[in-house]
């Protein structure tokens, strides 16, 4: 596209949709494992394309924001705004680190999702969802927990997702603005 402004917006929304979509689907087939301790949201594997597109941060952050109106009746309303926050943190993180490798693969990058979700959705569950007192120690496991869904996802399907796209050089074709 000639027209940088609208190339931003098209590739924001178009993630943003993409996230959505592979959230609300796979929730459909297996219910609840997006939002579970330790879920596997395949639509995490998308946050790779923060390597190579600065329109991924607000498009995996819409896209998280509008996956987690799902669990509003599941009766997690607080991860609409903290699940979202986790998941711009992640994404700016990814978009600032995406140079820095280990060998060839961005591993502090794909690491960041874990990192925002375990601090943010860590200390969400353990304030709001845990009766009785802040117990750091149980942060620290409910905030693993979370972590540990987010690194199954970014070892496997993310690297999988960003190897495909760099070996096909499809990053010079869909994320060019």
């Amino acid at each position: 596209m000639k027209n940088k402004k609208t190339a931003f917006l098209v590739q924001t929304a178009v993630i943003a949709a993409m996230y959505t979509a592979l959230t609300y689907a796979q929730n459909f087939i297996l219910p609840g494992s997006t939002s579970a301790a330790v879920q596997f949201r395949v639509s995490e594997a998308l946050n790779v394309f923060a390597l190579f597109t600065p329109a991924a941060v607000p498009g995996l952050t819409i896209g998280c924001l509008l996956s987690n109106i799902y669990n509003i009746g599941s009766g997690l309303p607080l991860d609409m705004i903290f699940g979202s926050l986790a998941t711009l943190g992640a994404a700016f993180s990814i978009y600032m680190l995406r140079k820095v490798t280990v060998k060839t693969h961005p591993l502090p990058a794909m690491l960041m999702p874990a990192v925002w979700n375990w601090v943010i959705v860590g200390w969400e569950i353990e304030t709001f969802f845990v009766e009785g007192d802040f117990i750091f120690y149980d942060f620290l496991v409910q905030g693993g927990l979370v972590a540990l869904g987010e690194i199954a996802v970014t070892a496997t399907l993310g690297t999988i997702l960003f190897y495909v796209i760099k070996n096909r050089k499809l990053d010079e074709k869909m994320f060019k603005l």
